[in-house]
């Protein structure tokens, strides 16, 4: 595609003019700005503008999709009409991340703490479930459980309760690893920090209320001092309070000891402080904090039940816009810790399932095929417990259908509520979600889930016939897009260019990428990897012709068809400037069908904190491509076929 000098000068007006770029760099889909005013970003403009694919705010930078090959000399035009300095992604990050206010940053610490231990929290979670099946009472057999009615099966549920609960028990390790990690100090001492706290000498935080009824909490008697000998079970501030204590204190010592005495000097002397403030000043302080938090939580839902459901069901859709969602995790974790169960996230779970409605709607409402392909993955991704593709790329595009949702979350969480409906655990949220719920509340859950269905879908359907007869406008799809065509079963090998996996690992749809970008097809359509080694093969035979040079995390191919696709491992990778990186080929150099391109370092990608699945994209604007068939499953071995491109007309391949 030709690049325009207007068009550009069209961007840099839209994101408001030169006198408005504080900053600005690229990576290898899209322009990222610092902007001084985010106010006089005209979107409107941004979206009519043909090199635009896509446009987002995200901590405090305003990125511009532009997609891979391209938006490399659209950078180089603006620089050249602004007369501006090149930045680069670390300078625009922190720059972008100076206007954030003290609550985001706090909210942005939360998030980069709890989003890393998830998975293990989710997999808790579902097992948790399986176990609440089984014990559960009335769900097959009245007034009985499953186990009750056959005993065989009390030990297979024993042992399915022992291996989900242990995230649950050992909770603050995984804080503490994650926290630690975010506040720049070592994984393996917040591991160590986080079983110190849970160490089974201690009393139990679960049973500290009892003990304190009976007068037998145990004490440690420092020189007359007496320091109450418990744990921290289910608690969330006192570990990360002490993970930030002890990561500041590493770095002071890492400082000040010689490079030879480190090894015997600085984690012992670390955890030895931190341990004795965590025991003996900051636990205590913040396990008061904790429970009072906890308790006004309770009071407020417990006096004005009602009103409590309507606003968090309601609202929490726009708390995932802000970001502020995450800080309720650590809520959650509270309220199963120190309650046995939680409130909210039955809520979370039918607002996952509200705003999926809305989505799925729009199927019926859009006229142009690629707004229904994005409505209807975006749905099924709300239904299984990740929102965010359908609130951006769908329901906040067009109002309607997300506040909808958000109508028919808060009369679901009025009836959760009122109705004092229960999670024992927190797991995936959506339609699985009613594994984490307590079984005797079930019933009232369906219910729940029949009116985030039922009224979001309907409501938005109707709106948006409405809005279509007044409009009466056809909106014919557009030339050259590139649309997913699951049902095509074309097998001619002239016709039909076969894309094997570059590297091995679970092959599962975009809207899975943690990145609007990518999971909002802004750039096109794909599929993505989760990786399980660390080696880059080239999906077909081609020709290299780009490459991130610096970054190398991404690199694009071109087929002898013409077709071109993009291969970007990690997400965010770009700011690791190459570290974990090794290219081992050349831009224009031709590659055979599993040749290797590229290593990168999975262990230290996940530890600098940055997601390792991989995005595999047919960009957007490729007239020889009729429609891409993308095919999901395991990559066991790299001649697994992740995608069929089929083409317009016959062609040279060979594949």
């Amino acid at each position: 595609m030709a690049i325009e000098r207007a068009q550009v000068e069209e961007i840099i007006k839209a994101v408001g003019g030169k006198d408005n770029i504080e900053a600005s760099t690229h990576c290898v889909t899209r322009l990222r700005f610092a902007l001084y005013d985010d106010k006089l970003v005209d979107k409107e403009a941004l979206d009519q503008n043909d090199l635009v694919k896509g446009q987002f705010s995200s901590q405090g930078q305003y990125q511009v999709v532009i997609g891979p090959g391209l938006v490399d000399k659209v950078y180089d035009e603006m620089i050249s009409i602004t007369g501006g300095s090149r930045a680069s992604k670390d300078e625009v990050k922190n720059t972008a991340s100076k206007k954030q206010n003290p609550i985001q940053r706090a909210i942005k610490t939360l998030a980069d703490i709890f989003i890393p231990i998830l998975p293990a929290i989710v997999t808790a979670g579902l097992l948790l479930g399986i176990n609440n099946i089984l014990t559960g009472k009335g769900i097959f057999f009245e007034g009985m459980s499953l186990v009750q009615v056959y005993p065989q099966w009390t030990d297979f549920a024993a042992i399915i309760n022992t291996i989900a609960s242990t995230a649950f028990a050992f909770l603050p390790a995984l804080i503490g690893w994650s926290a630690v990690i975010r506040f720049g100090g070592s994984p393996l001492l917040g591991i160590v920090l986080g079983l110190i706290l849970v160490h089974p000498d201690l009393l139990s935080a679960y049973n500290y209320a009892d003990a304190v009824t009976k007068g037998t909490v145990p004490v440690w008697n420092l020189f007359g001092w007496e320091v109450n000998k418990i744990g921290y079970q289910g608690q969330v501030l006192p570990v990360l309070v002490s993970a930030y204590v002890l990561a500041q204190i590493e770095k002071f010592l890492n400082k000040k000891i010689a490079d030879s005495f480190k090894l015997l000097l600085v984690a012992p002397i670390t955890l030895l402080i931190t341990g004795f403030l965590a025991f003996t000043v900051i636990g205590p302080l913040t396990f008061m904090i904790g429970n009072a938090i906890t308790s006004g939580i309770v009071y407020v839902f417990n006096s004005a039940p009602a009103l409590g459901g309507l606003i968090y069901g309601g609202f929490y859709a726009l708390l995932v816009i802000t970001g502020m969602h995450h800080t309720f995790l650590a809520v959650d974790v509270q309220l199963i810790g120190t309650q046995g169960g939680t409130f909210l996230w039955p809520m979370l779970a039918l607002s996952n399932i509200a705003q999926g409605a809305g989505a799925l709607a729009m199927m019926l409402v859009l006229k142009e095929q690629k707004g229904k392909g994005l409505a209807f993955t975006s749905s099924v991704s709300a239904f299984l417990g990740v929102t965010e593709p359908a609130i951006f790329g769908v329901n906040i595009r067009y109002k309607y259908p997300f506040v909808f949702g958000m109508i028919g979350s808060g009369i679901a969480g009025i009836l959760l509520t009122v109705n004092h409906v229960m999670a024992s655990s927190i797991g995936v949220g959506g339609i699985p979600g009613f594994l984490s719920i307590f079984p005797n509340n079930w019933g009232v859950f369906f219910i729940g889930m029949a009116i985030v269905l039922i009224l979001p879908f309907t409501l938005t359907v109707m709106y948006g016939k409405i809005l279509n007869k007044r409009r009466q406008d056809p909106a014919a799809p557009a030339n050259g897009s590139v649309q997913s065509n699951t049902t095509s079963h074309e097998n001619s090998a002239l016709d039909v260019l076969e894309v094997k996996t570059p590297v091995l690992g679970n092959v599962v749809p975009l809207e899975q990428v943690p990145d609007p970008a990518f999971a909002e097809r802004q750039m096109g359509q794909g599929i993505a990897v989760e990786p399980k080694d660390g080696q880059i093969v080239a999906p077909f035979s081609g020709k290299v012709i780009h490459i991130m040079m610096k970054s190398k995390h991404a690199l694009i191919l071109e087929h002898p068809t013409g077709v071109q696709i993009l291969v970007h491992v990690g997400v965010n990778t770009v700011s690791l400037k190459g570290e974990g990186f090794a290219m081992h080929v050349e831009t224009g150099q031709t590659v055979e069908q599993g040749q290797l391109l590229m290593e990168f370092d999975r262990d230290l990608i996940q530890k600098s904190g940055y997601p390792i699945i991989t995005p595999v994209i047919v960009p957007d604007g490729q007239d020889m491509i009729k429609s891409v068939e993308e095919l999901p499953g395991e990559a066991n071995d790299l001649q697994y076929t992740l995608m069929r491109i089929h083409l317009n007309s016959s062609s040279d391949n060979t594949d």
